[in-house]
């Protein structure tokens, strides 16, 4: 590392003139929220992806929360879901009151596993919250096909996949809800925000009122027909949203060259295994290789943090979350494939500003650190 030299962050939103003229002409408008900007973005994305309606949320776990709840899920009930996700994949499962059931994932992909889904489904499954991790698409025709023979609602959580697809056809237009979220290390962001896309038109308008206290949905000044939630999108947020939709395909771009930059330089270190390139196109999310059996990953973050390089363990495993080994009695050893992931996956500095030098800085960095741990492990 050069002295003086700044560290590497994790992420780093791409956030430029556009955003902050769209802010302002939001701020001097005086409406902050329930206003002409946040239809706008609703609109924006209905026309990209493909679908009748967008319907915006304060974040992705709104968004989950509000599918599952409109689906009718609730106390008594199961849904299956992966436990290789952020924590609110199933969090938005227990804010229904209903169960959550872990269903393995398929080792390359880090999916779900049609075949552990189907092995999981009991008399009591009602719904599937398909998860979509680190922007490579889940078996959506297979899962849909169970869930179809099974009767189950299915709720896809593509809050990593944004602008995804399974084979060209865009998540959100499968006939099954689909949520984005917009957090700022996301492919796009409002800060804090997510939104559903869907094609029903019933289910929109209830989402519609879901997200605002229940709003009636005439839109009467203060009435409220259904109990709702304040999952409210303001106009603050969804003018940064409209911006970077404008250079969403930018974006997307140079995220997908940085993976580039990565794959070829990780191919080639001893030590690590590069992320999975199968048939079907990656929203390139976060970069997250695979680390051998044996390496003392928490050594390797600390060695990289010392060369001002930031990398985190990611992700940990949702079951052996401390409130859910608390809650529900999970121990290690529940999902062995999910935890042998969830143990050797390391994230990387990854955003779509990332120079070629900062990659092979990372990635030299990254290539002595395995080397010396190698040589310790030896010796």
């Amino acid at each position: 590392m050069t002295p003086g030299q700044p560290r590497i962050p994790l992420a780093k939103p791409v956030i430029g003139k556009r955003e902050r003229e769209l802010v302002d002409a939001v701020l001097r408008s005086g409406q902050l929220s329930l206003g002409p900007m946040l239809a706008r973005f609703e609109r924006d994305w209905a026309e990209r992806i493909g679908v009748r309606h967008a319907i915006a949320s304060s974040s992705g776990t709104a968004g989950l929360h509000m599918c599952l709840h409109a689906a009718g899920i609730g106390p008594g009930d199961e849904v299956v879901t992966s436990s290789f996700s952020f924590v609110a994949s199933a969090n938005a499962v227990l804010f229904t009151g209903a169960d959550v059931v872990f269903a393995e994932v398929d080792p390359r992909t880090f999916n779900m596993d049609p075949a552990a889904v189907e092995a999981a489904i009991t008399p009591r499954t009602k719904a599937l919250v398909i998860v979509d991790i680190f922007g490579y698409p889940a078996e959506i025709p297979a899962l849909i096909e169970i869930a179809e023979r099974h009767g189950l609602a299915i709720v896809e959580d593509a809050c990593q996949s944004i602008d995804g697809d399974y084979d060209g056809k865009k998540l959100g237009t499968w006939g099954h809800p689909a949520v984005y979220g917009f957090y700022a290390n996301k492919q796009l962001t409002t800060a804090e925000g997510g939104v559903i896309l869907t094609d029903d038109d019933d289910l929109a308008m209830l989402l519609k009122s879901l997200s605002n206290q229940g709003r009636s949905d005439d839109g009467a000044w203060l009435v409220h027909s259904r109990l709702g939630f304040n999952y409210r999108l303001s106009d603050v947020h969804a003018a940064i949203g409209v911006a970077q939709l404008e250079h969403l395909d930018d974006m997307l771009a140079d995220r997908e060259r940085v993976a580039g930059w990565y794959q070829e330089r990780v191919q080639e270190t001893p030590g690590v295994e590069p992320m999975f390139t199968g048939d079907q196109r990656r929203s390139w999310f976060v970069y997250a290789p695979r680390l051998a059996p044996g390496i003392d990953r928490n050594a390797v973050i600390m060695e990289l943090d010392a060369m001002e390089i930031s990398a985190k363990p990611y992700l940990p495993c949702i079951h052996l979350q401390p409130f859910y080994q608390q809650q529900f009695g999970y121990r290690p050893g529940a999902l062995p494939i999910t935890e042998a992931i969830s143990s050797s996956t390391i994230a990387l500095p990854f955003f779509p500003e990332m120079t070629e030098s900062q990659v092979d800085q990372v990635c030299t960095a990254l290539a002595s650190v395995l080397e010396r741990l190698s040589a310790a492990v030896s010796s």
